[in-house]
């Protein structure tokens, strides 16, 4: 798997996600300042509620435009031995159980996720619990982490 590539794919995937929310935006905002959406006693709140609908959908568009920003301005290093797992790795995890997964280490856009020729990817940041953990480990390094009480395992077995 290509680290150049998943990157490509968020990057993509964001700017989708960003044009969708900007729609959406418009949509709202449009609604909540139609004229016919003025209130016409206090019990008429359409006009109310599409207006924090827009101010809603305007917060999504202005957080999906930084972590687009934060992602582009990533440059991505090959995996150094001697640092470890660092934000800009991809990295294969295994579970206590054998189920493996793929993830990216990203400065931002946390739980996006991305298919690589069938395979998903999902964006971590090292604000997350497994993320923080996963910080400077290496290839055959064994994470743990506990999640609403449940301890949970990993094997990392490949980064990128």
């Amino acid at each position: 798997m290509n680290k150049h590539a998943v990157h490509q794919l968020i990057l993509e995937k964001l700017v989708a996600d960003l044009d969708i929310a900007q729609r959406a935006a418009q949509t709202a905002y449009e609604t909540a300042t139609h004229e016919e959406n003025i209130a016409e006693n206090k019990y008429d709140t359409l006009g109310l509620e599409a207006s924090y609908l827009a101010a809603g959908q305007a917060r999504r568009v202005e957080e999906i435009r930084q972590s687009l920003l934060r992602c582009e301005t990533l440059n991505l290093h090959p995996y150094d031995d001697q640092r470890g797992i660092e934000v800009g790795s991809l990295l294969g995890l295994e579970d206590e159980h054998g189920r493996q997964q793929w993830l990216f280490l990203a400065p931002d856009a946390a739980g996006l996720k991305v298919d690589v020729v069938g395979q998903p990817v999902t964006v971590i940041t090292p604000r997350s619990p497994l993320g923080k953990s996963l910080l400077g480990k290496f290839e055959g390094d064994e994470v743990e982490i506990v999640v609403a009480g449940a301890r949970q395992q990993f094997a990392v077995t490949e980064v990128k």
